[in-house]
């Protein structure tokens, strides 16, 4: 009798589950569309005629699909120079700052003196500091440096490395005994050697992620390019997409607007998509490790 209550009771129970689980389904299904609906949505309006779009019969399938927008998009030199001058600031930033940050990685990970935890500590705190609060100083610095009519005010301060890459490697290394140091020592490595023989090596996959998500979000800056590119001849891309919809939503060119959004966003969507496996592993090796 006590079997068939406890089968009875823990049928109940699954059923309650799956009764939670469809309920928690859906809403996740709902917030999924909801979110990405506009991206559907300007993808499919960048093959739409500007009436249709302009028509008050809403419709998500162009009718007739039109692709010319995107061959003029590229055809025009201002979205070529914004392509350009977004890679012009990539390439340094990425290059020179991935080796920076992988390099204060091994060292508030594997060297020992003094005041290492405090100066990390500090780094760290510099990550709860908004952009908003430091872009005026940045700006005021820059201009007196004369340094605002070109793309320097972009490249320098990622030249020193990025605080979430430091922080995140570090985690990575964690897991890597000390004793490679000691090894390394005893076989006349020094410390620079270490790192490229070693240490490198091991954190190059978690590297490689973060290198990428870096890239994402300079490809997608918006706000610095603003403040400190003052000449057109200097904008990066998603200035030149804002130059687009303040000329072109004049004449209600939605089209082309659109078009040139999508064009901007295939290369982090490529690079998300191939990549995201690796992404959300790094993420959750380095929040676990302490």
């Amino acid at each position: 009798m006590a079997n068939k209550k406890d089968i009875q009771s823990s049928g109940g129970r699954y059923k309650k589950e799956r009764r939670m689980d469809a309920v928690v389904f859906v809403l996740l299904a709902i917030g999924a569309v909801a979110m990405v609906f506009p991206l559907i949505y300007m993808i499919c309006a960048s093959f739409m005629t500007r009436n249709q779009i302009l028509s008050a019969d809403f419709s998500l399938i162009p009718n007739p699909v039109k692709h010319g927008k995107y061959l003029e998009v590229l055809s025009k030199p201002e979205f070529i120079r914004g392509v350009r001058n977004t890679l012009l600031v990539e390439v340094p930033v990425l290059v020179v700052g991935a080796f920076t940050s992988s390099l204060a990685a091994f060292s508030f990970s594997k060297l020992r003196f003094k005041g290492k935890d405090a100066i990390f500590l500090g780094f760290l705190a510099t990550m709860m500091i908004p952009f908003a609060v430091v872009m005026i100083p940045q700006y005021v610095l820059f201009t007196r440096l004369g340094l605002t009519n070109n793309l320097l005010p972009l490249i320098l301060p990622g030249l020193f490395g990025n605080v979430s890459i430091i922080f995140f490697l570090r985690q990575n290394l964690t897991s890597v005994p000390y004793e490679f140091v000691e090894a390394a020592k005893i076989d006349g490595c020094g410390y620079f050697k270490m790192y490229y023989s070693i240490f490198l090596p091991l954190m190059k996959g978690a590297l490689m992620t973060q290198v990428i998500l870096w890239f994402m979000g300079i490809w997608n800056d918006y706000l610095a390019p603003t403040i400190f590119v003052s000449k057109d001849k200097w904008y990066t891309l998603q200035v030149v997409i804002r130059q687009f919809n303040a000329t072109y939503a004049v004449n209600s060119d939605y089209p082309l607007i659109m078009a040139a959004s999508v064009l901007s966003l295939i290369p982090t969507l490529l690079l998300f998509f191939f990549f995201q496996r690796y992404i959300i592993e790094s993420l959750a090796i380095s929040g676990v490790k302490g």
